[in-house]
């Protein structure tokens, strides 16, 4: 594999740990100001509606379909021809944006009615997260833009400033929380303020990156005669963004369906659903969506060069990967759900039977967390060829189980239900996008992979029965009653001894990440399961390439 996408996906892991471990922190005050009670419901779903649209729209859709688009005019296209396409793609897509946003605002009330109709029995609760919603819209607008900024710089090799740009965001809301709210009547609403406040933030840290990289800021909407190729091409890019909102999307309506059926359940429960997410979460972010964002151009620029089997090694290569991490994600997560609970979120405002019911739906979360990071590098391997058919057309029967799912789960086990029906439709989301990347020829799996799994299975089970031991299952009762000081430095404890004896039964399996993490192995020579020195490199690629924090 390429250093130079092994080098991408390092920086963005990296920058996005940050904006993670700074979401975090804004989680946590949160927590404190806003606790389970009706204003987080509240503001979770007000913040929730335009980040909807922001995700399927900008860092969804239209950055699988800008990114190979803007990666062939780059590599065939001469350079004005290529400036003149993105000032028509800025002009063009920043116009809609304006006027989704507008829209977003007015039709604020019937959104909420869609989104969270059960707030419509509180009268109160209803307006209050109309009027947080028409102020957090703006952020659909600055944050769209600030995708494409990220698209562009992505393309260019550029990856440490757009992954880092959720950081501001958190800055900007944990501002909001300790500042504005106490000067508000209403919480949600200072909150809300801050919401728009980053995303215009975040735009104008784009531009100077921009600028370095002299890509073009100025927009154009109205094309000439010398424009006929850049035209095309923003054409090209919208007519492969619409097919391609649900195949990238399915995630999202899958939770926006859990807040529509949870807003029918206790009070709190949008609350429990929002916490266990933002820690199942925490490892997509870091590792699914850095590794995401640097295939995507790396896949484009092998397409473009036909080199078929490099392409299926580039899939390979980040599949293995996505068992390495995720399998002892998973098993911590599902074993530490309620002392990670307790931890992180038990203090001002937020129950102990938050703690209880949040751990419970961050299990069922967890249960799903290596289909939802496969969904994000399989999906890749269609948009690098431009199609965006199929997985609109596996992801909406993807949403179509959810939707089953949640109907049957959520009345015998409430909000926890609703967390399990979102992992099941993961899981049938990547299997069938890898069922059809096969059938496609576009990805042969390497050889190997049947001792790699239960190399890494086995591994993550010894740290599943040492944090089981040590933390007392993932129920949790005993870490509420403990000080808050204690219950953070024995939870740090048990995770870095989890840590140590998965590494550590991994490296007596014979599985070497250093080789493992070079990949010149995978695809042919050297261990058939990756897991040698990595001294073979006849099936070695030849080139190489935001988050709601």
């Amino acid at each position: 594999m390429p250093a130079k996408l092994i080098r991408s996906t390092a920086v963005i892991g990296t920058m996005t740990l940050l904006s993670r471990l700074t979401g975090l922190l804004r989680d946590v005050v949160f927590a404190h100001l806003l606790g389970d009670r009706a204003a987080a419901d509240v503001f979770f779903v007000a913040f929730r509606i335009p980040n909807f649209f922001r995700r399927i729209s900008a860092e969804g859709a239209f950055s699988a379909a800008f990114v190979p688009v803007f990666t062939d005019f780059r590599m065939h296209r001469p350079a004005a021809d290529n400036a003149r396409f993105l000032q028509l793609m800025l002009g063009r897509f920043g116009l809609i944006l304006l006027l989704a946003s507008v829209a977003g605002a007015a039709a604020a009330p019937a959104l909420v009615t869609v989104v969270a109709p059960g707030f419509l029995a509180q009268p109160e609760k209803f307006q209050l997260a109309v009027d947080a919603t028409r102020i957090t819209f703006p952020y659909l607008f600055f944050i769209s833009l600030v995708a494409m900024a990220a698209a562009m710089l992505n393309t260019c090799g550029r990856f440490a400033a757009p992954a880092a740009t959720p950081v501001l965001l958190n800055f900007c809301l944990i501002a909001a929380a300790w500042w504005l709210a106490p000067r508000f009547a209403d919480a949600p609403i200072a909150l809300a303020v801050g919401v728009a406040a980053a995303g215009a933030l975040q735009l104008a840290f784009q531009i100077p990156f921009l600028r370095r990289e002299k890509l073009p800021i100025r927009p154009r909407l109205v094309a000439g005669a010398q424009d006929r190729t850049a035209a095309d091409g923003v054409r090209r890019v919208f007519a492969l963004t619409v097919p391609a909102i649900l195949g990238v999307s399915v995630a999202q309506i899958n939770v926006l369906v859990g807040t529509l059926l949870a807003s029918f359940l206790a009070t709190g429960s949008i609350a429990w659903l929002y916490y266990s997410d933002r820690l199942m979460e925490f490892p997509v972010g870091v590792f699914g969506i850095a590794l995401s964002t640097a295939i995507l151009p790396d896949l484009s620029r092998k397409r473009a060069g036909g080199s078929a089997a490099a392409f299926s090694a580039t899939i390979d290569w980040a599949a293995r990967w996505v068992f390495l991490v995720c399998a002892p994600a998973t098993v911590g997560l599902t074993v530490l759900a309620g002392p990670l609970i307790a931890a992180i979120y038990h203090h001002g405002d937020f129950s102990a039977l938050g703690v209880r019911m949040a751990a419970a739906s961050l299990v069922a979360y967890a249960l799903g967390l290596t289909a939802i990071v496969m969904v994000k590098i399989l999906a890749p391997g269609f948009y690098a060829h431009h199609n965006t058919r199929t997985p609109v057309r596996i992801g909406m029967l993807a949403v179509a189980a959810n939707i089953v799912f949640s109907l049957l789960l959520v009345w015998p086990l409430q909000h926890v239900g609703l967390a399990l029906a979102t992992s099941l439709a993961a899981y049938l989301n990547a299997g069938l996008l890898l069922v059809a990347l096969r059938r496609a020829g576009i990805y042969r799996p390497a050889p190997g992979w049947g001792g790699f799994l239960f190399k890494v299975g086995a591994a993550a089970g010894a740290m599943g029965a040492l944090l089981w031991w040590g933390g007392g299952g993932p129920g949790g009762d005993a870490w509420i009653a403990m000080p808050a000081g204690p219950r953070a430095m024995q939870l740090l404890a048990w995770v870095a001894a989890g840590a140590l004896v998965y590494f550590a039964a991994l490296f007596v399996f014979g599985v070497r990440l250093r080789a493992l993490w070079q990949a010149r192995n995978i695809g042919g020579g050297g261990d058939s399961d990756g897991a040698g020195d990595g001294d073979g490199d006849r099936n070695q690629a030849s080139t190489a390439h935001t988050p709601d924090a």
